[in-house]
C-alpha cells in the first residue's frame, strides 16, 4: 500500500515538473516572438540576419553568400530603405514572421569567423 502511495507521489511530482518545465518553454518563445515583433525590422520585410552591424566578417559572409539568397537579402533591404524613407510599413500579411525568419547568414558568419580565428594562430606562430 505504501510503495502504490510513493509511486504515485513521485509519478505526481514527475508531471508537475514536466508541466513547469513545458510552460517555462512556452513562455520563453512567447517571449522571443514578442520581442521579435519589438524590434520592428520584420515590419519592413527584414530578416535577423539583413539588420546585423557589417563589420569585415558579416562583409566577407554576405560576399559567400549563394546569388540568389544575395539577391533576396539586396531587394529585402531596398525595400525597407524605401519604406522608411516613405515612413511606412509593409501590410501586416507581408511582415516577416517569427518562424519564417531562417538565419540564412550565421552558417557563412561562423565559417567566416573560425577561418580568421585560425589564421590570427598561424600569425602569431
Amino acid at each position: 500500500m505504501l510503495r502504490i502511495f510513493y509511486e504515485s507521489v513521485v509519478a505526481s511530482a514527475v508531471l508537475f515538473a514536466v508541466a513547469c518545465w513545458g510552460s517555462r518553454l512556452r513562455l520563453l518563445v512567447g517571449f522571443r516572438k514578442w520581442y521579435y515583433n519589438l524590434c520592428g525590422f520584420n515590419k519592413l520585410g527584414l530578416m535577423r540576419d539583413d539588420v546585423l552591424y557589417e563589420d569585415s566578417d558579416v562583409k566577407e559572409a554576405v560576399r559567400r553568400l549563394p546569388e540568389n539568397m544575395y539577391n533576396d537579402r539586396t531587394f529585402r533591404i531596398k525595400r525597407a530603405l524605401d519604406l522608411s524613407m516613405k515612413q511606412q510599413i509593409l501590410p501586416k500579411d507581408q511582415w516577416t514572421k517569427y518562424e519564417e525568419d531562417v538565419h540564412y547568414l550565421t552558417p557563412y558568419l561562423e565559417e567566416v569567423i573560425h577561418e580568421r580565428k585560425e589564421k590570427e594562430e598561424w600569425m602569431k606562430k
